[in-house]
């Protein structure tokens, strides 16, 4: 299947034999981004690209998932809602268990376009990472962690158009926050009564509603505290862990480059 096109330039997903200036992704030595919503990746990704001027940027996880898991599934219809492109890319990875590793992997990209060291964002959850690890030895990663009410606060002072969900139809915002399906397993009721009172600060409780209901689908997806627990064991010339509340974007971005160019 040929996926090039507007939301896949220069990469394909066919068998046929290389031409002379493609190369399979698997093969070269792609720097991975690791981290769910709203943990700073755009900041690490600014980083990379800052320390290397070359580095080229792939198409990124939403457009991968939409040409290689949702197009197909939907017969070309998009997906906009966050809880149902999540339901739609779990089926993916029950048929691909390393899900958009796997995905990422099968491509083959023209490097005379792409360079031979280009950059993804990103993989998430220990399936993906573990997978993409284990079946590509010449990638390596970055990942970035934050604590999930922080991730809440982000989403919500970044106003990004795709990060959309249903929200409620009435109904107190902390009685809401409670009835999400899931909510218990990742966040305490100390933390539902901090986001329940986000709106004295000037968030609409639709909008907090919303956000929380992104941590919370996403979560019952990914484990990124096993996912950066996994790439501890790998080199350090392979993994970079980060902090994002430890360490400012600031921070985050001397430790990218630091490692980018030790890499190197």
């Amino acid at each position: 299947m040929s996926l090039s096109g507007p939301s896949l330039p220069f990469l394909r997903a066919d068998a046929a034999p290389l031409a002379p200036p493609e190369r399979r992704l698997s093969d070269l030595p792609l720097t991975v981004l690791v981290g769910v919503t709203g943990v700073g990746k755009s900041t690490a990704l600014s980083a990379l690209t800052g320390a290397d001027p070359a580095m080229r940027v792939l198409p990124d996880r939403r457009e991968v998932t939409d040409a290689v898991m949702i197009l197909p599934a939907t017969g070309g219809a998009p997906v906009r809602d966050r809880e149902e492109r999540f339901r739609l890319t779990a089926r993916y990875r029950q048929e691909h268990h390393g899900g958009m590793a796997q995905a990422l992997g099968s491509l083959v990209a023209d490097v005379r376009h792409w360079g031979e060291a280009p950059v993804f964002d990103g993989l998430r959850g220990l399936d993906e990472v573990r997978f993409a690890a284990e079946s590509f030895p010449a990638w390596r990663f970055v990942a970035l962690g934050a604590p999930d009410g922080v991730r809440v606060r982000r989403l919500l002072g970044r106003a990004d158009s795709f990060d959309q969900v249903a929200a409620g139809s009435g109904g107190t915002l902390r009685a809401e926050l409670a009835a999400l399906a899931g909510v218990e397993a990742v966040f305490t009721p100390a933390e539902l009564d901090d986001l329940a009172g986000l709106p004295a600060q000037g968030f609409a409780p639709g909008d907090v509603l919303a956000k929380v209901r992104i941590v919370v689908s996403e979560r019952h997806n990914y484990d990124p505290a096993a996912a950066e627990a996994f790439l501890r064991t790998l080199p350090p010339v392979r993994a970079l862990v980060l902090d994002t509340v430890a360490l400012d974007p600031a921070g985050v971005a001397a430790a990218v480059r630091a490692w980018a160019g030790g890499a190197a």
